[in-house]
């Protein structure tokens, strides 16, 4: 490989931003966007009135509701750095969606409400990165209202999600009064609400202010320095080795929505995010994103980006090696080859001609039904896969029909490329054939509504059927059609493998009583 394919390597951070619903995660991205000279003009979430929506919220859905139901993928280039942002859904019944698209990630940017502290979809999504080993770095949000005490907030960080924290910067004040941001790693005061020359005021070395400012004679000022020493003396040291091992998380203090501190976090960010990282394939073998050649897996299938052409795209996290439009590849799950000309990259919905990429880049393959997702595909002679992606076992179950039969076709091709997407589960009673969905949230439900709706000119009927215990079985062949019952309810997945669908855990106890040679099993 060459020098400059290595140099476009090491030049990669591929991250995503999580949070709990409503913490600033999707205002963050559009800030990010637009440092990066990616857009214009940063829309908010909450701009819904002006027509003006966030660029990562390119789903119909996404834009009258106001939240993020799908990953959006975007690349912009800063600082000599390709940028490859993941702005996932928050809302947890889209926790799959987020969950898979951590496995395509390098580090985490985690959003923190500075009101709210650590909330639960937080502490699950911090989970699954601390499972990956992931640089976790944190931005605690909405400076510009009124909100917890920061120590509060760093204390919270370490004992809920239990990890090291270091304070790169420290709030001057809050809400009303917040005047800006002690900049520890940069050793200034950035001031809120100015720009230009007045934007960045000068420390000494004592570590106050080195010129003559109104913001000296305040209390918050002081209480500010205050803070500082309790955190030199108490506190953790920085230690980088920490944070790549995601150990310890890297604190920023600002306000997405009145764009303050963010510039200063990704130029930061940009310093110690890590580049493209090695991945094992399920076999344990390590692939190194530099010397290897050209492998990656698919993380995301998504339908009807464009409307115009009903296309379905595949998006791949290139783990190794470059990607040159027209290339040979191999899926390594059925060994077929063939030559990738139809290749995007992207900023939400708006796309183009992707020729060349490389490791640590998102791209987008047109879909005609070829790929699963967690499939691998590989440019070399030797093919492997990589470690399976998460698939969840959903709770909630509805009987789903076309309400009018006159368009079972269209109906038939929606299910089954939404259901491609994963964030609904696609069953079917034995004879009768009638189409169930299972899923892990409500909301999920709503969004496919209003999908095959708006997305396939087909209206559909849902009748919920309720909670289940869905469980898979090991030996197949010992089942029998007899063994299914209104409580243990036999159904085929997408896979035509066999699924038992049981009313409750009594149902689910009674049945294994009875059939003590089946072996059943769940998904996470």
């Amino acid at each position: 490989m060459t020098t400059q394919i290595q140099d476009q390597i090491q030049a990669r951070r591929t991250f995503a931003i999580i949070s709990h619903p409503d913490a600033g995660k999707t205002t963050m991205t559009e800030k990010l966007l637009f440092f990066g000279g990616a857009i214009r003009d940063a829309g908010t979430v909450k701009a819904k009135k002006t027509g003006k929506f966030a660029t990562s919220d390119w789903m119909e859905i996404e834009k009258q509701r106001g939240i993020s139901v799908t990953s959006s993928v975007m690349q912009f280039d800063y600082d000599d750095c390709r940028i490859n942002i993941l702005d996932t859904p928050g809302h947890q019944d889209f926790s799959e969606d987020t969950y898979r698209t951590l496995m395509a990630v390098d580090s985490a940017v985690m959003i923190v409400d500075a009101a709210k502290g650590i909330e639960a979809q937080t502490i699950k999504l911090f989970k699954v990165c601390r499972l990956r080993g992931i640089p976790i770095f944190t931005f605690i949000n909405k400076l510009d209202r009124q909100g917890k005490e920061p120590l509060e907030l760093m204390e919270e960080l370490e004992e809920v999600l239990g990890i090291e924290s270091y304070a790169m910067n420290w709030p001057i004040g809050m809400g009303k009064e917040f005047l800006g941001i002690y900049d520890r790693f940069n050793n200034r005061i950035e001031q809120f609400r100015k720009d230009g020359a007045d934007r960045f005021l000068p420390l000494n070395e004592d570590g106050g202010l080195a010129v003559d400012h109104s913001m000296i004679k305040t209390s918050y000022y002081t209480q500010a320095l205050e803070d500082i020493m309790l955190l030199n003396e108490a506190g953790n040291d920085f230690d980088h080795e920490k944070v790549k091992n995601g150990k310890m998380t890297p604190v920023f203090f600002g306000s997405a929505l009145t764009n303050f501190g963010v510039q200063t976090f990704l130029e930061t960010y940009l310093q110690f995010a890590p580049t493209p990282q090695p991945r094992k394939t399920d076999a344990d073998v390590e692939i190194n994103p530099v010397t290897d050649e050209f492998s990656g897996f698919i993380f995301k299938i998504q339908a009807n980006m464009n409307p115009a052409h009903r296309d379905r795209i595949a998006f791949v996290r290139i783990v190794s090696g470059k990607f040159e439009r027209g290339m040979t590849v191999t899926l390594a799950r059925t060994g077929k080859t063939f030559k990738l000309t139809q290749s995007t990259q992207f900023l939400a919905d708006e796309r183009e001609t992707v020729e060349i990429a490389v490791a640590g880049d998102i791209i987008g393959l047109h879909d005609t039904g070829s790929y699963q997702i967690g499939d691998t595909i590989v440019g070399g002679k030797k093919t492997f896969n990589y470690e399976k992606l998460p698939q969840f076992t959903p709770e909630l179950f509805v009987r789903v029909t076309a309400k009018n039969v006159m368009k079972s076709k269209h109906f038939n091709k929606g299910i089954m490329q939404l259901v491609q997407e994963g964030a609904i589960q696609y069953y079917k009673t034995l004879h009768t054939e009638d189409v169930i969905l299972g899923a892990v949230g409500q909301l999920q439900f709503e969004v496919f509504e209003h999908r095959m709706k708006n997305e396939y000119n087909v209206e559909v009927r849902m009748e919920s059927i309720g909670n289940k215990i869905a469980r898979w079985i090991q030996n197949e062949g010992d089942v029998k059609e007899s063994m299914s019952s209104p409580r243990s309810m036999l159904v085929r997945d997408r896979y035509d493998r066999y699924v038992f669908l049981f009313e409750n855990d009594f149902a689910m106890r009674w049945f294994q009583d009875k059939n003590d040679n089946i072996e059943l099993y769940s998904l996470l």
